[in-house]
């Protein structure tokens, strides 16, 4: 009898996947990413890498989440020669910066530039991060120090450039991460004239999630023949991520509170980021959720660089579980274990719901999207849910109390809207020391929200408070109040403006003065 046909077929053999020192990376940078458990890489570095270390120009696209930012940073570290390795003496200008990353927020900043030390961990790669909110002086003492590699916000960038401090002469990468989010902040015009301040020759690497026209246009001005690539999964043609689950349910404003506050209850539950459209509602929601009894903190432009600093600190050191951000926030908050992402108010479009979601499900991960949509705002979630094809055009109505909602989200029957005292084990946000960063802009006078004596920074433009905001071009934009204060400037008519403010007007009657009123 013959054997099953089944049995004589050999096994397939699966090819074995390719490690960033099989595409000829700099074995020091090999080792510091092994020294972070990265051996194997993404798709979208696995597409990237043959190309940007052959020197060619690159418009990168992928889904958030996907490892951009190696994508990039890999190549662009085997282009740097640091102190002390072979060939830097040689250099035209020892000392100036070698490459360039534009990024359009601070939060993104720090991500990029943390990335790149990490993987330059075992060499000598010198790496500055520029943004608005903090103390020009140290920024300028690394500069004239020397450096390698900046990573940077655009408006902080041209400040220390007109002002002598940075010169992108001797950049000969250059790097736009998010260009759509520049595009949307109105970054272009500055991102211009820091390429225009750039070699002619040099090499320009463009990535994004969404290439929108005027990105495209930018690509064919400033690069040269550039490759396109276009990561995915060829299983996955959604445009989210299919790691992530996604559930919208229609709420009442009144019991939106009490929502979240039972969904930070459910099994499995990691860390959460909970977005708002603005920063008055990140502000509230963050202090409801303390009160009930949750390691909570916020993100937003009206806290100072270093508030927002410490958020972000205690919130990837797990001291507090629950960070509620404005969309500031929706790029550059890369944190593992990321389970849930809620957005308490609807998002704008659709590029921003992505964005957002995007913070979970991150690098092969999965994760929980959770979007609450108030009756005023159904229209609009009904053209994100038709952009992005969802399929929830007219989220069911739910409450606090819906069976649904318990079982959809795994929530254990009976909680409340507070946090049993048993499971408040996190230090919280307190417990992370708040840096002294030097920061510009603050206020001299009391803040009009009565939070203390920050500067009110705008969200728009990633709230970085740069040029025009804060410090040095932006100083003469600065209340007129505060700087009488500080002594640069006098009323008009060198009246003290106290004695103008109580001063009585005279009374007058065709065109002589009147006579005083009757005792």
């Amino acid at each position: 009898m013959n054997e099953p046909i089944a049995d004589t077929i050999a096994p397939e053999v699966q090819a074995p996947q390719p490690t960033f020192a099989d595409f000829g990376v700099l074995p020091a940078t090999v080792q510091s990413l092994a020294d972070v458990g990265i051996i194997h890489p993404f798709a979208i570095q696995e597409m990237t890498l043959p190309v940007a270390l052959g020197g060619h120009d690159i418009i990168g696209q992928a889904k958030t989440g996907t490892g951009k930012t190696l994508g990039f940073g890999v190549p662009l570290l085997n282009r740097v020669v640091a102190p002390g390795e072979a060939g830097y003496d040689d250099l035209p200008a020892p000392g100036k910066p070698q490459a360039l990353v534009i990024v359009p927020t601070r939060e993104l900043a720090v991500q990029v530039a943390n990335d790149l030390e990490a993987a330059s961990s075992r060499r000598s790669v010198r790496v500055i991060q520029l943004y608005g909110g903090r103390a020009y002086e140290p920024q300028i003492a690394m500069l004239n120090k020397g450096v390698d590699v900046v990573v940077g916000t655009p408006g902080r960038m041209i400040d220390l450039m007109n002002q002598g401090h940075l010169t992108l002469l001797r950049a000969g990468i250059v790097v736009l991460d998010e260009a759509d989010e520049m595009l949307d902040l109105g970054f272009l015009p500055d991102v211009e004239k820091l390429l225009s301040q750039t070699p002619a020759v040099r090499q320009t690497m463009l990535f994004s999630a969404t290439m929108p026209g005027p990105v495209v246009a930018l690509a064919r001005r400033y690069m040269k023949q550039p490759t396109h690539i276009r990561a995915s999964d060829p299983h996955d043609d959604s445009v989210t991520v299919k790691n992530i689950t996604q559930f919208v349910y229609r709420t009442h404003a009144l019991d939106k509170i009490e929502m979240l506050s039972r969904l930070l209850q459910a099994r499995g539950r990691g860390l959460t980021i909970v977005f708002t459209r603005t920063k008055r509602t990140a502000a509230k929601v963050s202090d409801e959720l303390t009160e009930r009894g949750f390691a909570a903190g916020s993100i937003h432009g009206d806290l100072g660089q270093g508030a927002r600093e410490q958020a972000l600190r205690a919130f990837r050191n797990g001291k507090i579980d629950v960070l509620v951000a404005t969309d500031v926030a929706a790029r550059g908050i890369d944190v593992e274990d990321v389970t849930h992402v809620v957005n308490y108010q609807c998002p704008e479009d659709e590029k921003i719901y992505l964005h957002r979601t995007g913070r979970t499900g991150r690098a092969g991960q999965r994760g929980t999207a959770v979007t609450f949509v108030d009756w005023d705002d159904v229209p609009r979630w009904s053209l994100i849910d038709k952009a992005i094809g969802l399929g929830h055009p007219d989220p069911a109505e739910t409450y606090s109390t819906s069976p649904s909602f318990y079982s959809d989200l795994d929530i254990p029957e009976g909680t409340k809207g507070r946090l049993p005292r048993t499971q408040r084990t996190r230090a919280g946000l307190d417990a992370e020391q708040l840096e002294d960063l030097g920061e510009t802009g603050k206020r001299t006078a009391p803040a009009r929200n009565g939070r203390g004596g920050e500067r009110r920074n705008s969200d728009r433009r990633g709230g970085s408070g740069e040029r025009g905001r804060q410090g040095g071009a932006g100083h003469a934009q600065a209340p007129r109040a505060a700087r009488e204060h500080a002594g640069e400037t006098s009323p008009k008519d060198g009246v003290d403006p106290a004695k103008r403010r109580s001063r009585n007007r005279r009374r007058t009657r065709g065109g002589k003065p009147a006579a005083p009123a009757a005792e």
